[in-house]
């Protein structure tokens, strides 16, 4: 788990490594083991949210884009922070470029500010890109996807339009695809008026894999054609006429579904769209993504929904990830060895598949395997301390009702306020509150006693209105502050403990 939400999960191909992110602009690593995974590092990665992550197709590299305006580039295998490229403006998406054995590791990246493609030296070595791609998108281009099969990288703009590029050599679509893309079915995100939030390649290369907002479809194409081979319909509307009907995979009661569907709603903030995606099985004739009524697992050749994962858990599954290796599995399997009976042997030939989920509004990732021993008493990790979400909200907005400082603007000009939240606390909240909601606007100093005083917070303007943030009066602070010298704020009342919203400052020297 980590201490904030997280973005997304990240399984490493080739090497074993889970890594995942979180708003808090956290990295951390984990090996995977027979057992699970074990944690391994943790990096602060970014000051600010991670806006996108991607892994290289040998497995060896990780990058990491935040809304600092920063790039962290990782090597895998030592779990150790390579690099960092400073951009001039917030990062969209990264992707790496490269295919496997390629000597130069390449980092593609796309701004929040522009519709440019910029491709970096994946070493980190120069803070300059070796490449930039200027007049393919007309929008900033919010996602990218690199097929390793035919170094070829598929782009999506905000506008949805989809491009092919080759991230090396002319950098335009490559000959082994489509000759026109009007023979395509690229061009349905903008007749749909949607736009992809992900873009997944199949392992082979021969198909991709897209969510949509808002039709909320998911879509299989063919990398060669560009055809439509398959689409899924996930959106509000289908799901509340499947439940009416009892044509659902899981008939849900009145009040679960409402809940469930509410979460469906919170799915098109700005912030949870870009973490959902949809993942290839192995074999590229499964894809899996997250749903209303849990993960599901479809065979798009059949065209059948085989499975649904955590149907019964309480939470909403975002961002996938999918690892089907042998973690134990290393080197040569000689003849002796395969024939022999050592347990030792056989357990490091199996394979221990485990699919990794983040939930929505979750700090935990979950991961669903094949060991049928878990029980729902100890499955649950606590390897950070949890936060008390409502006290740190609490403490948020009490920092946000104090302050230091204030300017009263007047018709003969300002007056600059020095306030003591420490000393007077209640009295300080409430002026900061009255002032920051309008209340003092446009009031008159409704009393004024020469070489003594001028008192003011009153909206009737008579010096018998106003009230407190409160809706009632409240006690009397005493401190060590004193307001028997000139220029200082106190709050005026009627007597004891009747405290409002009025206030006076001093002109001369008093007693008090």
């Amino acid at each position: 788990m980590h201490k904030e939400q997280l973005c997304f999960t990240t399984l490493t191909p080739y090497t074993d490594f889970l890594i995942t992110s979180s708003l808090d602009g956290v990295v951390k690593f984990w090996k995977k083991t027979r057992d699970g995974v074990d944690f391994v590092k943790e990096f602060r990665a970014h000051n600010g949210e991670i806006k996108s992550v991607s892994v290289s197709a040998d497995g060896r590299s990780f990058a990491s884009a935040g809304t600092d305006n920063t790039i962290k580039i990782f090597d895998v295998i030592t779990f150790d922070l390579l690099a960092m490229l400073t951009l001039d403006a917030a990062p969209r998406c990264v992707c790496w470029v490269h295919g496997r054995g390629a000597s130069l590791p390449l980092l593609a990246v796309s701004l929040e500010t522009d519709s440019s493609m910029r491709i970096f030296d994946g070493r980190g070595e120069n803070q300059q890109p070796v490449h930039t791609i200027a007049s393919l998108h007309r929008s900033p281009v919010s996602l990218m996807a690199y097929n390793n099969d035919y170094d070829c990288v598929v782009s999506a703009d905000e506008g949805g339009m989809l491009e092919y590029w080759r991230p090396s050599g002319s950098f335009e679509k490559p000959d082994n695809v489509f000759q026109m893309k009007s023979a395509t079915n690229l061009f349905d995100f903008k007749k749909a008026k949607s736009v992809p939030s992900s873009i997944t390649m199949s392992p082979n290369g021969s198909q991709f894999a897209t969510f949509s907002f808002p039709d909320r479809k998911v879509r299989i194409f063919d990398f060669s054609t560009g055809k439509l081979y398959r689409t899924y319909d996930e959106s509000v509307a289908t799901i509340m006429e499947m439940q009416q009907a009892g044509t659902a995979l899981q008939k849900l009661d009145d009040v679960e579904f409402g809940r469930r569907l509410a979460v469906e709603r919170e799915l098109e903030h700005p912030t949870v769209k870009p973490r959902i995606n949809v993942v290839f099985d192995e074999t590229g004739h499964f894809i899996m993504y997250g749903s209303v009524l849990g993960t599901k697992v479809i065979n798009t050749f059949t065209n059948r929904v085989v499975k649904v994962y955590g149907k019964d858990e309480p939470f909403r599954a975002l961002n996938l990830a999918l690892y089907q290796g042998q973690p134990e599995k290393k080197g040569v399997v000689t003849v002796e060895m395969a024939a022999s009976e050592n347990p030792l042997i056989k357990e490091a030939e199996e394979r221990d598949a485990m699919l990794v989920a983040t939930g929505f509004g979750k700090v935990r990732f979950y991961m669903f395997t094949n060991d049928e021993q878990i029980s729902k008493s100890e499955r649950d990790v606590q390897n950070e301390k949890p936060r008390n979400v409502n006290a740190r909200k609490q403490e948020e907005q009490k920092a946000a009702e104090t302050g230091t400082s204030a300017i009263v603007h007047t018709t003969y000009g300002d007056i600059h306020v020095r306030l003591f939240p420490e000393a007077a606390p209640k009295a300080v909240e409430n002026f900061v509150v009255h002032s920051r909601n309008g209340y003092y606007n446009n009031v008159i100093f409704h009393r004024v006693i020469r070489k003594f005083m001028i008192q003011t917070g009153d909206p009737l303007g008579d010096g018998t209105g106003g009230e407190s943030i409160w809706g009632k009066e409240f006690e009397d602070e005493f401190s060590t502050l004193k307001h028997d010298k000139p220029y200082t704020v106190s709050m005026a009342n009627a007597g004891p403990n009747t405290n409002g919203s009025q206030f006076f400052i001093t002109t001369e020297k008093t007693v008090g």
